[in-house]
């Protein structure tokens, strides 16, 4: 049947035949030339995709990077500027504070002269109110003393009058 025309022995059993190899080889090559034909472009496609991709990915944090430090800046400014106009709000309240208790005691102070020139006038009413109800009792008193001095009785009316305005006369220039 088979018939072999040496033995092999040793390394010589590991090698193999010429003719396995021509063909491992012409399987090889095919499998290399399918699998670079069809599979490698695919491959090749996905990993463009995924570099596309990550690099796309990249590019979008670096601008959403520029877009947030534009916004802090943005924000910075804006807290500046906000913090200067609460200082001059602040300003502004203090003058007006200031005005309004200006006015306040201005509208006090004419408030208290007016009530000082009442209560003035009021003294002076109630002085003269006086004066002339002191007047009308010294007349009756002096027309009564009189009255008495004299023994008889002042009946009239005018000379009571003008008894008691000589006295009062009297009196003012004596107390001048």
């Amino acid at each position: 049947m088979f018939v072999m025309a040496e033995e092999k022995s040793g390394v010589d059993l590991f090698i193999p035949e010429l003719y396995d190899i021509v063909w491992s080889l012409i399987i090889l090559i095919i499998v290399a030339v399918f699998f670079y034909k069809f599979f490698l472009p695919k491959f090749q496609s996905i990993f463009d995709e995924r570099a596309a991709k990550i690099e796309g990915g990249m590019a979008k944090a670096e601008q959403a990077q520029k877009e947030a430090e534009e916004a802090k800046k943005k924000y910075q400014a804006q807290l500046s500027t906000a913090r200067v106009e609460a200082s001059k709000i602040r300003d502004d309240a203090r003058a007006e504070a200031s005005h309004i208790i200006a006015d306040a005691r201005s509208r006090a102070e004419t408030e208290a002269a007016q009530i000082t020139a009442n209560a003035e006038r009021s003294v002076e009413s109630q002085q003269q109110k006086a004066m002339v109800q002191l007047k009308g009792e010294v007349g009756t008193i002096a027309t009564q003393l009189a009255g008495k001095i004299l023994g008889s009785e002042l009946s009239s009316q005018s000379v009571q009058s003008d008894m008691i305005d000589k006295m009062l006369a009297d009196m003012e220039q004596g107390a001048k």
